[in-house]
């Protein structure tokens, strides 16, 4: 999907990402951030025309749980409000759809997620196939095993590559003060082979959000805007045993239609929580060794469920506020074995 109208990133804000939040509720892990987003852009919460969270209700363990984070928003004024049970880059589609329709011109997008307090790995077998998948209990760090020795047995990679993919993520996050985990760390034991300790994503909690604004009220309310120029989503067979798994053909398409091949990114943010999985994104994606990938250190580093793919989001836009990219390339995903992907294309205001 192509704009007709100039959307932006305008601020992005997350918390420091940590394994557990006892000592805080949703709305208070969320609340910081919020304030921070609109802190950075002088915004109050009457100046925001529409707003849209992403969560799961299966992590709270309660229905409809994303009504009680609203209150990290406000009661007052009454908003128009919106939310999707996935990751919040989800929710920035919907809200960037509704600035498009002209609807409204400003959004806040915010997701948040807490894995600590049950078994995260047993959580996400519930968005299995239901007759087939489901009852048999495999869990996220299984399927991605699979996934892993497909791609080894299929010559794409080995152990000591997606080792050296863990190694430079963890690196990079050693700037990152948000980061759970920073700096090398040991590869790790395997904990379901090949995948070691050090392929598979910390298990916290944490929360994002980002503001978007039009045209000229972009321009206003921030330096360097990050332009959205482009994007789109797509999902794959929800069977396992019908895909390749070593490739992402719903990646590449939503590359294509968000107009990610038109001309070369210098940055990409990849949404991989495991090793193994950005082996398979830059291969769809034809990402090679001059794109900086993952500069945040990426979901091996902090993956807090349902707002990381959010965060590469507001990472990618980051960096070009900040004038370290001109164009820049941002995925998020959902589901077992990169089953449903988002591509989005940032640009600078002096794109060409």
């Amino acid at each position: 999907m192509r704009p007709d109208r100039e959307v932006a990133i305008v601020a992005f804000a997350q918390s420091d990402h940590r394994r557990r939040t006892d000592d805080l509720s949703e709305v208070e892990m969320v609340m910081p951030v919020l304030h921070e987003v609109q802190r950075q852009t002088g915004l109050k919460a009457s100046d925001i025309g529409f707003t849209c969270s992403g969560s799961s209700d299966y992590l709270a363990g309660r229905a409809f749980s994303f009504t009680m984070a609203l209150d990290g928003v406000g009661a007052w004024p009454p908003i128009s409000e919106s939310h999707v049970e996935t990751d919040g880059a989800w929710a920035l589609y919907e809200a960037w759809v509704k600035l498009l329709t002209g609807e409204a011109d400003t959004a806040l997008v915010y997701s948040y997620g807490k894995a600590s307090p049950g078994s995260v790995r047993d959580v996400l077998t519930r968005q299995l196939d239901p007759y087939y998948l489901a009852p048999l209990w495999p869990d996220s760090v299984a399927l991605a095993a699979l996934q892993a020795q497909a791609l080894v047995d299929a010559g794409d990679t080995d152990e000591p590559a997606l080792a050296a993919i863990a190694a430079r993520s963890r690196q990079d996050a050693t700037a990152n003060p948000h980061a759970q985990l920073r700096g090398a760390r040991p590869p790790g034991d395997y904990t379901v082979q090949p995948l070691r300790t050090g392929d598979c994503p910390p298990i916290g909690d944490g929360a994002a959000a980002v503001i978007l604004a039009v045209g000229d009220r972009a321009r206003e309310l921030c330096e360097r805007p990050a332009w959205i120029c482009g994007m789109d989503h797509r999902i794959e067979a929800h069977s396992l045993g019908v895909r390749d798994l070593t490739d992402s053909p719903s990646t590449r398409l939503a590359a294509e239609r968000a107009g990610a091949f038109e001309r070369p990114v210098d940055t990409a943010e990849l949404h991989a929580p495991f090793t193994s999985q950005e082996v398979v994104l830059r291969k769809a994606l034809g990402l090679d060794g001059s794109v900086r990938v993952n500069p945040s250190g990426g979901a091996l580093a902090a993956n807090p469920v349902m707002a990381a793919g959010l965060i590469r989001l507001g990472e990618a836009a980051a960096r070009i506020h900040r004038g370290e990219s001109d164009r820049a390339l941002a995925h998020a995903t959902s589901g077992p074995c990169l089953q449903q992907n988002l591509v989005a294309v940032l640009e600078g205001e002096n794109r060409a």
